[in-house]
């Protein structure tokens, strides 16, 4: 356990529905537009905007407790957060206080968090006046690192454990504690039990955040030494970025200069977010806030940077570990005119979600586009759907694959790549098996934590992923915990959500890298009427070819509108096709107009339309609609 985790204030909060111990990186978080609530016992100051301002010398480091919350998703973080906000005095109370912090529409309309927010509160502990720095973070482990760059700006957290309503008769704090106790090594005693929904003993959260969180170790007295954690794109102000203070101080006026680039730049303004931006004079050690400096390219605020004086430069700061993409895809504009555009709405984005990775590429098919990875297939719709509602922008995505890599035999291509072992991205050019000596597929350790009572069907459901057992324990009488090693392609897709439906909601599932091992792979095509689609083409395992191929063809049969021709849609290994669906066209009926006759007259109009169809099949465009890559890759329901 980390010396963060050691000394971070670990509460198990009794709030609704399962205890889901042990998913630990499987988060949940959340900030949003709220009505800004000044603390009447702070002195009163005027900006220039005419705005009121807090003054941030009231607060030394040692009145400073910067800490997080983490929680599995959907168990509560949220309107923990909103209380919290509440008490402080920072948001006004009223019964429309709902996810305050999730500020984007994809969060609201999902109902969980994606990106990090950060608050401070103000709070008064024994006449002393304290500033409290949340940072909500989110509760999917496709959004991990967003975590990860989160406690890197704290000094504690709060570990939120779902256990049921406590003044509910179902709810069994007293189980969920001894948990807690077993699985993390955390003393019972350490846990408070609250509930967010009702406020019960929610205050005693924060004094006891002040008394056993740990002030940040800082000075003012120390030059300027600020760390870029998290930043955002602002259309008219430019990069917004949010700083932690780790020495000196910084106000508007002063020139920065960026350890990354070694730009200089003018701070413009400074303040916290309460939740929404409240300029102040100053930002002292210790502190996190946010700052605008003018910078104008999303480029310039590189997550992790340090920001020191012009002049009196610092050691940097170690920054962040690169994220490791799980999951790529391809991503084209439905319009080749609308690619500078799109280019324009990734980069902003991406500074927004530094976990995301940008390789160009291009298709005869598709025209220029990118190549991007993301941390699983959640992680990739929240982007999509980001794009569309934040920067208007209409895009294909490609079906999901993971990194393949290939041990090359011929000495041409090892000469030509310049290396024995390529690593694939894109399936369209995965190498044929005559040029390779192997190849190679990632794996992941997963940890599965479940009521017993649904053993048997987990243990279903991983042996239909192909998935090797390692470990089973019993971590009380009624749950037990199970490791398994997984294909990573076996689980992005869906694997999460067919694991939340056979057991009801109550399991829980987080996996870390296990490295390369060999399997036998090919490549499958979709064809449409003969014609091969590039967005469908996937890797498979040759055991589940047959099973994988099937399942496409029967699910674009559902999603593919109807045209005036048939419509072939088979899946292919090479030349081979294994599996066949068809689409039935629009049929007019030609013989309404007969009224009895010779047969002859009724037999030469269906040939004319048989034979007019077949010329439509050759040259009627058949439109897979763009949400369909994703849908037609999801299982309905594993057997």
């Amino acid at each position: 356990m980390s010396a963060l985790m050691k000394r971070a204030l670990w509460l198990a909060v009794c709030l609704k529905r399962s205890y889901h111990a042990g998913i630990f990186s499987s988060l949940h978080l959340g900030l949003e537009k709220s009505p800004g609530h000044r603390i009447t016992f702070l002195r009163r100051y005027s900006s220039e905007t005419g705005k009121d301002t807090v003054d941030m010398s009231l607060f030394p480091v040692e009145n400073i407790r910067n800490f997080s919350i983490i929680a599995h998703v959907d168990h509560g973080k949220s309107t923990l957060a909103d209380r919290l906000l509440e008490i402080t005095g920072t948001i006004a109370k009223t019964d429309h206080n709902k996810q305050v912090l999730d500020k984007l529409q994809v969060e609201r309309e999902r109902g969980i968090t994606v990106k990090a927010q950060t608050a401070s509160l103000i709070y008064n502990h024994k006449g002393t006046n304290y500033l409290l720095n949340l940072i909500d973070t989110p509760g999917h482990v496709d959004f991990s690192y967003e975590v990860s760059r989160s406690l890197s700006a704290c000094q504690g957290v709060l570990l939120v454990v779902d256990a049921n309503e406590i003044d509910l008769k179902n709810a069994d704090p007293e189980r969920v504690e001894n948990q807690i106790e077993t699985v993390f090594d955390i003393p019972k005693d350490d846990c408070i039990r609250i509930s967010a929904k009702l406020g019960t003993n929610v205050e005693r959260i924060l004094q006891e955040v002040i008394e056993r969180i740990p002030p940040p170790s800082a000075s003012t007295q120390d030059p300027l030494k600020a760390l870029v954690f998290d930043s955002t794109f602002d259309h008219y102000r430019g990069v917004i970025a949010n700083i932690a203070l780790l020495g000196g101080e910084v106000c508007k006026g002063q020139r920065i200069e960026s350890a990354h680039t070694k730009k200089v730049y003018e701070v413009n303004e400074v303040g916290i977010l309460k939740p929404n931006e409240q300029p102040t004079h100053k930002l002292y050690a210790g502190q996190v806030g946010y700052l605008i400096a003018g910078m104008k390219e999303v480029k310039e605020a590189q997550i992790g940077d340090t920001i020191y004086l012009h002049n009196q430069p610092v050691e940097p700061l170690p920054g962040f570990k690169s994220a490791k993409p799980m999951v790529f895809a391809g991503m084209y504009p439905v319009d080749q005119s609308e690619y500078n555009n799109l280019k324009s709405a990734v980069e902003k984005l991406t500074l927004n979600d530094s976990s995301v990775s940008v390789h160009r590429d291009s298709s005869l098919a598709l025209g220029a586009g990118w190549r991007l990875g993301f941390l699983g297939l959640l992680h990739m719709e929240v982007f999509n759907q980001r794009l569309e509602q934040e920067y208007n922008a209409s895009v294909i995505l490609t079906a999901p694959t993971v990194p393949y890599k290939a041990v090359l035999s011929s000495a041409k291509l090892i000469k030509e790549h310049g290396k024995e072992v390529i690593t694939i991205i894109n399936p369209d050019k995965f190498p044929d098996k005559s040029v390779v000596a192997e190849y190679l597929e990632p794996t992941v350790l997963g940890t599965i934590i479940a009521p017993d009572e649904y053993i048997g069907k987990i243990i279903s459901l991983c042996q239909t992923r192909r998935a090797i057992q390692k470990d089973l324990i019993y971590i009380d009488d009624h749950r037990v915990m199970m490791k398994y090693f997984f294909p990573l392609n076996e689980i992005v897709v869906d694997f999460y959500d067919a694991l939340k439906s056979l057991s009801s909601g109550y399991a829980s599932f987080d996996y870390e890298d296990a490295g390369y091992q060999p399997a036998d792979l090919i490549k499958m095509d979709i064809l449409l009427n003969g014609n091969p689609v590039e967005e469908l083409i996937t890797i498979v395992h040759k055991d589940k070819a047959y099973t994988v191929g099937k399942a496409l063809c029967e699910r674009l049969k559902d999603v593919i509108p109807r045209q005036l021709f048939e419509i072939a849609i088979q899946a292919a290994v090479g030349k081979k096709v294994i599996a066949r669906e068809t689409v039935k066209a629009y049929r007019k009926n030609v013989l309404a107009k007969c009224y009895g006759g010779d047969i002859t007259r009724k037999m030469k109009l269906l040939k004319q339309q048989a034979e007019g169809k077949k010329k439509l099949r050759k040259i009627g465009n058949v439109e897979v609609p763009k949400d369909a890559f994703i849908s037609v890759l999801k299982r309905q329901t594993d057997k």
